[in-house]
């Protein structure tokens, strides 16, 4: 198990986890099962400041394949965290400069696929399997995770 921390920018953006709560999500890599978390508490030293707390929760699934659209693939040994890459952010913006509207990214390195140590429910993952029928086999395609493959 290894953990690179990378370089994490002071940037405060994120989602109230709870509307009551005062904690923001500042990402939730479903693909990663990582969740980073911020909020402001009182400072130990000085009571009458805040200071800002960031909570990073990481849950390992050590039933992982290497491959996880390959159910016979061996399990996966190593996990690797670099907050540089779970806070990426590569779905385009549009962004007006000069009277124009330009589509852009907030992250380099995007073309990269994303390793995923669990299912990412928001994609569709399929396999293929060798089925026997009548004696015969033929590849057949298995959808696993089916909320995200096929429409309400």
């Amino acid at each position: 198990f290894l953990f690179h921390p990378g370089i994490a920018s002071p940037v405060l953006t994120g989602f109230p986890q709870d509307p009551e709560d005062n904690e923001y999500v500042l990402v939730n890599n479903k693909c990663q099962c990582v969740t980073v978390t911020a909020k402001f508490v009182p400072s130990k030293e000085n009571p009458n400041e805040e200071i800002l707390e960031r909570n990073i929760r990481i849950l390992v699934p050590l039933k992982a394949r290497e491959n996880i659209s390959d159910p016979l693939s061996p399990l996966r040994t190593t996990f690797v965290y670099r907050m540089t890459e779970l806070c990426k952010k590569c779905d385009p913006v549009e962004i007006e400069l000069g009277g124009e509207t330009y589509q852009a990214q907030q992250s380099t390195d995007c073309n990269e696929p994303e390793t995923c140590y669990t299912y990412n429910r928001d994609k569709c993952y399929t396999t293929t399997f060798p089925f026997v029928y009548q004696g015969e086999v033929k590849n057949v395609q298995a959808v696993l995770t089916p909320a995200s493959c096929y429409a309400d």
